[in-house]
């Protein structure tokens, strides 16, 4: 046994049982060894940004780590957003990234690079094996690092000699993954406890790990006792919603509004997130929404347990889990005709299947569909945490391998579908159960907000012309189908419902281009 194999059985015993890869020739050993080793899956990707989002979207879903299999640091720049959006999710991941022989790097080969540099924003641990033993020490840590309370990204390097040296002896035995996490602060949680019930206007503001249904129900309970709002991050990992769960206010991604809603409170209680900031600065306009007179109470912190804190939140108030506000079903009719942004999120809400996996990069055209499905048919919602966009189509694909048994439905603006439209290649390959809503409008319709946003002007064509995707227009159906992918495209909304009604009945991949 070399010590590629014994690399990923140590993953196998620790609970990983996915990988999604892009190897090279540093990885070749690794990629043999997968023939050896059962219960780690192989799946490739056309580009490493769909292997780290995919790796995002499974480990949302799964709640457990996934891997993936990268080549040198030029592999791993290119997974660079969807990593960053997954450790703005706090996403289970351990990036095995393959590196040249210690004895070559020295030679400063063409693909040479600081993989260091390139992993450390995007990680929060970085390991780097001299030793066969080391190399097999790490690969556990790893995965340790990943089953933190509130998640991790791990990235360990492998150099190629140390993969391909034969082990000396038997493999070292398999250590159980220790998971760690803090006690519950006491003090803090009776002063957060006396915030919320102080008498002024307060906030329980949420995001991260909260979105699970029963932290939610339990914020939901306790924001229903004490009076105060419940408000979530603009960007949840993942939400429980639909009718019979708890519903939740989001905070608003324009900042003129998100000021207008948080404005008032005088106590703001911080769950698995941080305190509200504009996404980007405008100019003459606040970065931060609370009021400089709001208290902000920290109950929470990323090495405890969302739940654990929240439990102990509601038993302090004196709240159950009985006492939270949940959504009611409520009919919406659906407007005929042309189709846009409100009648295909009327639509949505009255034909989201049940339990389905909702993945949302639709960017502007998807506010609609998320307001009116609040008493849909229960789902998980997705939303694009880092804000690097060419999340959605990867993220679905990870969402699909973790839970084959529920539908995907992935709400994808164009432009940022251009990013990682390789993914569909893997669902297709996969055959998961993928619907795509690819919304083409021809622009980067939300840039066009900003510019007016921002204060900048782009009167002519040539400015313009940066914003727009239509010179030459994209055939997103003609693209799917190349990809080995179920394809249709509408105009209206009749149309638009009967193909939706199909790809949710027949299984495999399917992309609906919604002309907007």
């Amino acid at each position: 046994m070399n010590v590629s194999e014994a690399i990923l059985r140590e993953l196998v015993e620790s609970g990983v049982e996915a990988c999604f890869a892009n190897p090279g020739t540093s990885e070749m050993h690794l990629v043999a060894s997968f023939d050896r080793v059962g219960g780690l899956r192989p799946i490739l990707g056309l580009f490493e940004g769909v292997c780290t989002g995919a790796a995002d979207g499974y480990a949302r879903m799964k709640d457990k780590p996934a891997a993936t299999l990268l080549h040198l640091g030029p592999g791993l720049g290119n997974g660079f957003a969807n990593l960053h959006n997954a450790k703005r999710a706090h996403s289970r991941i351990v990036n095995i990234v393959g590196d040249h022989a210690t004895y070559h790097r020295k030679y400063d080969a063409p693909l040479q690079s600081d993989i260091h540099s390139i992993a450390k924003p995007v990680s929060d641990w970085i390991g780097d094996p001299s030793t066969p033993a080391e190399a097999i020490s790490l690969a556990h840590e790893a995965v340790e690092i990943a089953m933190r309370p509130n998640g991790g990204t791990a990235t360990m390097i492998v150099p190629a000699d140390i993969a391909w040296t034969n082990m000396q002896g038997a493999s070292p035995p398999h250590r159980p993954v220790a998971v760690k996490k803090a006690p519950v602060d006491r003090d803090k949680i009776k002063e957060a406890a006396r915030g919320l019930m102080a008498g002024g206007p307060a906030v329980l503001f949420v995001g991260g790990r909260v979105g699970l249904e029963r932290s939610l129900r339990l914020a939901s309970a306790i924001a229903a006792k004490t009076g105060a709002k419940l408000i979530g991050d603009t960007f949840v990992p993942r939400t429980a919603r639909g009718r019979g769960r708890p519903k939740i206010d989001r905070l608003p991604y324009l900042g003129e509004m998100a000021l207008a809603q948080m404005k008032e409170f005088r106590h703001c209680v911080l769950v698995g997130t941080k305190a509200p900031v504009a996404f980007f600065a405008y100019p003459d306009k606040p970065s931060t929404f609370l009021s400089a007179g709001c208290v902000v109470h920290e109950p929470w912190t990323p090495d405890q347990d969302v739940a654990d804190v929240l439990e102990a939140l509601a038993a302090e108030v004196g709240a159950k889990v009985s006492d939270a506000v949940l959504a009611q079903p409520a009919p919406v009719a659906i407007k005929p005709g042309k189709l846009t942004a409100e009648n295909f999120g009327q639509a949505f809400a009255a034909l989201v299947p049940e339990n389905a996996i909702v993945v949302d990069e639709a960017v502007t055209a998807g506010l609609w569909a998320f307001i009116f499905s609040e008493g849909a048919a229960p789902h998980d919602w997705l939303t694009l945490t880092g804000g690097a966009i060419g999340y959605g189509i990867p993220v679905s694909v990870g969402a699909a391998v973790a839970c084959p048994d529920r539908p995907v439905i992935n709400l994808q603006a164009d432009g940022s579908a251009c990013y990682t439209i390789q993914g569909l290649w893997t669902a297709a390959r996969e055959n998961l159960h993928t619907v795509t809503v690819l919304f083409n409008n021809r622009s980067y319709a939300i840039l066009n907000m900003e510019l007016d946003r921002v204060g900048a002007t782009a009167q002519s064509e040539r400015s313009r012309s940066l914003l727009s995707l239509d010179r030459p227009a994209m055939d997103f159906t003609s693209i799917a189908k190349g990809f080995g992918v179920q394809a249709a495209r509408t105009s209206d909304i009749e149309t638009f419902q009967s193909a939706f009604k199909r790809a949710i009945a027949e299984p495999g991949p399917h992309l609906i281009e919604a002309m907007m």
